[in-house]
């Protein structure tokens, strides 16, 4: 199949479930209400692209390479971005359902997710140094030898975070879920003191 480059267009209520060209580049393109879901963007190239209110569920993301790419008000349930090409892979989250999925060992260093849902997404050996969790729900999250150093937690929830398996330092947190950090020590903390 013969690549495609496609450069400053914007893709409407598009089903790219069947028919997606396959190993093309996408530069400064905007993607609204397009359905991906079980598709397969394996080998293509995005560049300063937005994806928004778009289903990516279950999308394959072989040797996918994201660059600057904003991701807003999407679905995108049990992605495997540990497919990715790794090379430059860059991408922000605001308002995005990312439940299962899956980012094993990609650095994504300064990462932000934006008032997203991250539930029972594994970050098992991630570098997420400098992240930004605004305002997301973790709920079963996993954080496994995971880089968190100054990674900001603040409005975040429903995380849990093993200290002694994760590099922490100078990462934030609020008090209100500190219970994410000493869950493993089987104690009670009294939130009325």
């Amino acid at each position: 199949m013969t690549q495609s480059h496609f450069s400053d267009e914007s893709f409407d209520n598009k089903d790219f479930t069947q028919h997606f060209s396959e190993k093309s580049e996408y530069e400064n393109c905007i993607f609204r209400n397009c359905n991906f879901e079980y598709g397969n963007l394996s080998g293509s190239s995005f560049t300063d692209c937005e994806f928004i209110e778009c289903n990516l569920s279950m999308t394959k993301l072989v040797k996918t390479s994201f660059h600057d790419v904003i991701f807003k008000e999407c679905k995108m349930l049990g992605l495997q971005f540990s497919d990715c090409n790794p090379f430059g892979l860059s991408f922000k989250f605001e308002g995005s359902v990312l439940n299962n999925s899956v980012f094993y060992q990609t650095s994504i260093k300064k990462i932000v997710f934006k008032d997203s849902t991250l539930i029972e997404a594994d970050f098992t050996e991630c570098d997420l140094s400098g992240a930004v969790f605004s305002n997301c729900d973790l709920s079963g999250a996993v954080f496994d030898a995971t880089n968190l150093e100054k990674t900001d937690f603040r409005t975040s929830v429903n995380y849990s975070i093993d200290p002694a398996l994760n590099k922490l330092k100078k990462a934030r947190f609020s008090l209100s879920e500190i219970y994410g950090l000493l869950y493993k020590l089987d104690i009670e903390i009294d939130k009325n003191s």
